[in-house]
């Protein structure tokens, strides 16, 4: 895989497998092409050379609506004045084009239900998610994308901003998606420590794959 911006190469020489039921780590310093390679692998970015399969399917493909669940780096930064509590935000995540305006309530609730549940937030579900701490903003974003009923999980920085006790939290309720719940999860962060406490496999970015192992 290669994607060139503007003229400049980002990333290139990208050769990469993620197994099902994995959690990959990805690091590396600011501007080496680790949010790159995400938005490539979602189809958000255009490639010049490679290619990428998700479940043999290209990104984007329809075969793909709600398998996949993206947490940017901007997911939690919600506006300060926005009148929406946790339970309405987790509930947006079952939405899609294909159910949007034929749903089953009940079984929209009960996905709901198990979302705040797994993620600790049922105490909190119809606090406005502006009142939330960054952790708590965190989980909440987490929740709609498990909501979508997602297998892969993709985070980008989801531990900026966030103090100690929240961090060390969002780091449990990954691992416990990724070994209880089944889930496939591919999380870009800086923080090097946090990456070696909860993945399964490193890999450092630096324009190309610099190291990929255990």
């Amino acid at each position: 895989l290669a994607v060139i911006r503007s003229g400049k190469v980002i990333i290139k020489d990208i050769n990469l497998k993620v197994q099902k039921g994995e959690f990959l780590g990805i690091v590396g310093p600011n501007g080496s092409g680790k949010s790159t390679l995400l938005l490539s692998i979602l189809g958000i970015l255009k490639r010049q050379n490679g290619s990428v399969k998700i479940y043999g399917q290209l990104p984007m493909s329809p075969g793909l609506n709600g398998k996949i669940g993206w947490v940017s780096q901007a997911a939690s930064n919600l506006p300060r004045d926005i009148r929406l509590t946790v339970r309405e935000l987790v509930k947006l995540g079952t939405l899609n084009m294909s159910n949007m305006f034929f749903w089953s309530s009940k079984k929209q609730t009960e996905i709901v239900n198990k979302a705040l549940s797994i993620t600790g937030l049922e105490s909190v579900q119809n606090t406005d998610v502006a009142r939330l701490s960054g952790g708590q903003r965190q989980r909440a974003v987490i929740a709609r994308a498990l909501a979508s009923d997602a297998e892969f999980i993709l985070l980008d920085e989801p531990l900026v901003g966030i103090d100690r006790d929240s961090r060390n939290s969002l780091l449990r309720l990954l691992d416990s998606l990724c070994h209880d719940e089944g889930k496939t999860i591919l999380m870009v962060s800086h923080d090097l420590t946090a990456i070696r406490q909860t993945a399964h496999r490193m890999i450092y970015l630096e324009e190309t794959i610099r190291f990929d192992g255990p």
